[in-house]
């Protein structure tokens, strides 16, 4: 029997965010969430991963920290770094508004406990026929210590989406 429980499974067609409320709870430490067919419909944009509290409000204050190491096939990788961002992870990217294919995923650790930091890790790839293969690879924390309920992925760029989020619970068997 797998460890993994499907919590929540949404998509969004042609929006700027798609929000998952009500996903996080004391049942699991630790979530996967699989982003696919994430499909920018016009601009260049990136989508970032947001933390939803027990309100239902999107953290968007700069109390997130994050890595991250752009790697293009087509050029050097790229480091990027912040210590007062207001994500906590860099999302799926479209650098030539031709995106052809990609996927993501993340683990988040604790975000429902109101007692310890949600740190986050990540990693993508994608294919763009204008530039071609690249992936990044991310690792973030939420800097307070509240009860995160739901996470939320926002697109950047001046373009809506469209994309199809999963969450997952898993179940650490002692």
């Amino acid at each position: 029997m797998s460890n993994l429980r499907l919590i929540n499974e949404t998509s969004g067609t042609n929006v700027s965010s798609v929000s998952l409320t009500d996903v996080f709870s004391a049942d699991f430490d630790i979530y996967k969430i699989e982003q696919t067919d994430y499909t920018p419909l016009s601009a260049s944009s990136q989508s970032i991963m947001r933390l939803i509290n027990a309100s239902g409000s999107a953290i968007s204050s700069s109390d997130y920290n994050y890595a991250s190491l752009f790697q293009p096939s087509y050029s050097s990788f790229v480091e990027d770094k912040s210590t007062s961002s207001t994500f906590i992870m860099d999302g799926l990217y479209n650098d030539q508004n031709i995106t052809v294919g990609g996927g993501a995923v993340y683990y988040l650790f604790n975000p429902f406990s109101s007692t310890s930091y949600t740190f986050g890790i990540g990693q993508h790839s994608q294919f763009n026929t204008g530039s071609g293969f690249f992936a990044r690879k991310d690792i973030g924390v939420l800097t307070s210590t509240a009860s995160m309920t739901g996470v939320q992925f926002i697109s950047t760029g001046s373009a809506n989406i469209t994309t199809n989020i999963r969450v997952f619970g898993l179940r650490v068997d002692s």
